[in-house]
């Protein structure tokens, strides 16, 4: 009996202990599961930042490539404004060289339509898997962007494909307006300001802005035979498309460049008269207009010959002078 019951007490014992067993192990597997779950979470998290420094990084390194005047002032706005301002600059330069990184006008026409999907599901929270699509879409939940304004540009960049000269000069600052103008309309909703003299100052400025970036892009564009500087002011002083694309610096081709260089810095005045009813904060948003003024400074010491050699190379003060307009507030 004895043996029998020692037997009994073996058997309860080891079903005991396996009964005993059978919570631990339940625990242990949930002790498990929390754990791979508690390291996916990391490794997600990982992930977003690393994909969030990667979309960063790339804007940066866009804009400071294509767009280096950008790209300083970028540097000079507040630390808030500052990402979602490199984005914008990123995605107008996506924008802009699309015109010449194409062969073919339906190809470029197919890459305006993913501009204009982007923004589409930007505001729909569900941006393209690209980086400035990623950094745009921070920008506009951040700031609360204007959609009309990004639409903007990307149409009038879209119409900017045909490759034709402006008509006139009246349709060169409508193309400024919608493209240059309305990227200073963002870079204010960046800053928090909203005011109609500032916007005034903006117009302006984008307007300049314009007409002498199409003066500074006239040699390379007439290395590859292309002219798009107005018609209307060309046919006046008698100067041909074949003059700029041969670099002739005659008077009536200087002529041209005077009348145009002549209206950029009009409407650069006239953004200096709101100046005493643009608030401070608005003023990040107009160092632009150092390196506009630069140019037309340079362009008139080379009497107008927009070929000069002086007009080629960067101005080597223009990192201070920025930071010393900034410094001031004004524009």
């Amino acid at each position: 009996m004895a043996v029998g019951v020692s037997v009994q007490h073996g058997l309860f014992s080891r079903k005991t202990s396996l009964i005993y067993s059978i919570p631990r192990k339940i625990a242990l597997s949930g002790v498990c599961i929390q754990r791979a779950a508690e390291i996916q979470s990391v490794r997600a998290s990982t992930n977003t930042a690393g994909e969030n420094q990667h979309s960063e990084k790339y804007c940066l390194n866009l804009v400071r490539s294509r767009d280096y005047e950008g790209f300083l002032s970028c540097l000079l706005l507040p630390e808030e404004a500052r990402r979602s301002s490199l984005a914008l600059r990123a995605f107008n330069v996506e924008l802009a060289q699309v015109k010449d990184s194409v062969s073919q006008k339906t190809i470029g026409l197919m890459r305006m339509q993913f501009w204009k999907t982007a923004i589409e599901e930007i505001y729909r929270d569900d941006p393209p898997n690209q980086p400035v699509s990623t950094e745009l879409w921070k920008a506009v939940k951040t700031h609360g962007l204007t959609k009309r304004w990004l639409m903007r540009i990307v149409t009038e960049r879209e119409k900017d494909l045909d490759d034709r000269a402006y008509r006139n000069l009246q349709e060169l600052e409508k193309y400024s307006e919608n493209t240059q103008s309305s990227l200073l309309y963002l870079l204010l909703e960046c800053l928090g300001v909203k005011n109609v003299h500032a916007d005034h100052a903006a117009s302006h400025i984008g307007k300049a802005q314009g007409i002498a970036t199409c003066l500074r892009a006239t040699p390379y564009n007439s290395s590859r035979r292309k002219v798009y500087l107005p018609m209307d002011i060309c046919m006046l002083h008698g100067a041909s498309q074949e003059d700029f694309i041969r670099g002739s610096r005659e008077k009536n081709v200087r002529d041209v460049v005077f009348d145009i260089a002549s209206q950029a810095h009009v409407h650069l005045e006239h953004a200096r008269s709101f100046s005493h009813n643009v608030p401070a904060a608005a003023t990040p948003a107009f160092l632009p207009t150092v390196v506009l003024e630069d140019y037309l400074q340079r362009v008139r010491k080379a009497d107008f010959d927009v070929f000069h050699k002086s007009l080629l190379s960067r101005n080597p003060l223009l990192p201070f002078q920025l930071y010393l307009r900034s410094w001031k507030k004004t524009y």
